[in-house]
C-alpha cells in the first residue's frame, strides 16, 4: 500500500511537471525551458542529500549514469515524436511502452501478483492509453518514422525507471543526483550547440523552475516506491501521469475532457483499487 501511494504521488508530480513544462515551452523554445528546469531539479536533489543520504558506490554510479543517459534520450525522442505527430496517436503509444517494458522486467525478475493484481494491471495499461489519447485518435495515421520515434521515447522513459530501480537500495538519492547531473549536462550541451535556433524569447522562469522541482519530486517518489514495492505495479501506476496533466488542463485552461479520457480516468480508479487489494 505504501508503494502504491508513493507511485500515485509520483504520477501526480510527473503530470503536474509536464503541464507546467508544456506551458513554459509555449512561451519559448523547449530547450530554454529545460535549461531552467534541469538545474532547479538538480538543486532539489542536492538539498535532499543531507536529509535522505547518498552512497556513491560503484553500483549507484553506474545505474545513475545509465538513468541519466536514458533520461536525455527520452527527452530528445519524446519531443521529436510530438513534433512529427499526430500527438493524439503517438502520445498513448509512448505512455503504453513506458509502462509495459518495466512490467516485463519485473515479471522476468520473479515478481508475482495476486488475482486482483492480474486484473488491475491490464486495466491500468488500458487506462494509460485512454487518458493520454486526445479526441479523434483514429483521424490520422502516423508515419513509420513517427511510430519508431514513439516506441523509442517510451523505451527510453522505461529504461530510465528500470535503471533507477536497479540501483542499490542503500544508495539514498545518489542515483538521482548522478542521473540528473548527466542528463543536465547532455541537455545544456545540446542547447549550446543549437543556440542559434533557440530564438530570442525569454523562458518562463517561474513555471520552468516549478516543473523542474516537481520532476525531481516525481523521480524521488518513484525511487522510494520501487524500493518498497514491485516494479510491475509501481511502473504502471506511475505511467498514469497523463491523468494529472488532463485534469490540470481542464481546471486551469478549461480544456475539454473527451469521453475516452473520462472513461480512462474511471478505469484508472478501478485499476488502482484492484492493485491496492493485490
Amino acid at each position: 500500500m505504501i508503494a502504491l501511494l508513493l507511485a500515485l504521488g509520483s504520477s501526480l508530480a510527473y503530470g503536474c511537471a509536464d503541464f507546467l513544462g508544456g506551458l513554459g515551452a509555449r512561451k519559448a523554445h523547449v530547450l530554454r525551458t529545460v535549461m531552467i528546469a534541469a538545474p532547479a531539479s538538480l538543486a532539489v536533489e542536492l538539498l535532499l542529500w543531507p536529509v535522505l543520504g547518498a552512497s556513491f558506490s560503484t553500483g549507484a554510479l553506474g545505474w545513475g549514469v545509465a538513468s541519466g543517459i536514458a533520461s536525455a534520450a527520452a527527452f530528445a525522442l519524446l519531443y521529436r515524436t510530438l513534433a512529427i505527430g499526430p500527438m493524439n496517436v503517438l502520445s498513448p503509444v509512448t505512455a503504453l511502452v513506458s509502462a509495459a517494458l518495466p512490467v516485463g522486467v519485473g515479471l522476468l525478475q520473479g515478481e508475482h501478483l495476486a488475482a486482483t493484481g492480474l486484473i488491475g494491471l491490464p486495466l491500468a495499461l488500458v487506462a494509460v492509453v485512454l487518458v493520454s489519447a486526445g479526441h479523434g485518435t483514429g483521424s490520422a495515421r502516423p508515419s513509420r518514422t513517427a511510430l519508431l520515434s514513439a516506441f523509442g521515447a517510451g523505451a527510453a522513459i522505461a529504461l530510465q525507471l528500470v535503471f533507477l530501480h536497479q540501483a542499490p537500495a542503500d544508495s539514498g538519492v545518489a542515483p538521482l543526483i548522478i542521473g540528473r547531473t548527466v542528463s543536465s549536462a547532455v541537455t545544456l550541451a545540446a542547447a549550446g550547440l543549437l543556440r542559434r535556433r533557440l530564438g530570442p524569447e525569454r523562458p518562463a522562469y517561474a513555471m520552468s523552475t516549478a516543473a523542474g522541482v516537481l520532476d525531481s519530486l516525481a523521480n524521488l517518489l518513484f525511487l522510494l516506491a520501487a524500493r518498497s514495492g514491485d516494479l510491475t505495479v509501481v511502473a504502471v501506476v506511475t505511467a498514469l501521469y497523463p491523468a494529472g496533466t488532463v485534469l490540470l488542463a481542464r481546471g486551469v485552461l478549461a480544456e475539454r475532457i473527451h469521453r475516452g479520457q473520462l472513461i480512462g480516468l474511471g478505469t484508472a480508479a478501478v485499476a488502482v483499487s484492484l492493485l491496492a487489494l493485490a
